[in-house]
């Protein structure tokens, strides 16, 4: 017996998230049918509720139920520091290892010129007038390590030079744990490039 369409595309849905293919969201679809009251019912609850009370934070573009975001509006984070970042995820990444205490800049994208991505359709601009206020002191450009992040890294950095604030970007290199071997020529070039004295 095939599903009625309500669940048909509670399942098409699901599908369309990242990791979730049809046939996982199939098993995930059933699974909260199974417990309606205790999973099923909260987590529409739970997505109504961020549905309507999310918003993008007004200075560094990161996602909160307040405007500023918990990041920006906190006194203990160093406002002097920004850390930029391609998207909210790579954001939500570095705040899970409680290392950086400074603030953030969200871009919402790379520059890709095959995507049609210019830099006036991301918020580099609003980036360079915070850099400009004078409580900035460094920036810290965590794109990925891809053509298109080192593209855009590479075109803030021009952009920000005349500013004469500290540009430093995250390292490149050997994971810790990572065996040489495995790694490819491009992760070993630019970790022999990015050596330091012991």
């Amino acid at each position: 017996m095939a599903a009625s369409g309500e669940i048909e595309r509670l399942i098409q849905l699901l599908a369309k998230l990242p990791g979730l293919g049809p046939r996982s969201a199939r098993r995930a679809v059933l699974h909260m049918l199974k417990r309606q009251d205790q999973l099923m019912l909260p987590l529409a609850d739970a997505i109504r509720a961020v549905a309507s009370t999310i918003l993008p934070c007004s200075i560094c573009g990161n996602l909160d139920t307040h405007a500023p975001c918990a990041i920006c509006a906190d006194p203990n984070r160093d406002a002097s520091l920004i850390c930029v970042v391609e998207d909210v995820a790579d954001l939500w990444a570095i705040e899970r290892t409680s290392s950086y205490q400074g603030r953030y800049h969200v871009l919402g994208g790379i520059l890709s010129a095959l995507d049609g991505v210019r830099p006036e359709d991301l918020t580099i601009a609003e980036l360079i007038a915070r850099s400009a206020s004078g409580e900035v002191r460094e920036v810290i450009l965590a794109m990925n390590a891809t053509v298109e992040g080192q593209s855009t890294a590479h075109y803030i950095t021009d952009r920000l030079q005349p500013t004469g604030i500290k540009i430093s970007r995250l390292a490149h290199g050997v994971p810790i744990g990572g065996e040489l071997d495995y790694l490819d020529e491009g992760t070993l070039a630019a970790a022999l490039k990015a050596r330091r004295p012991l």
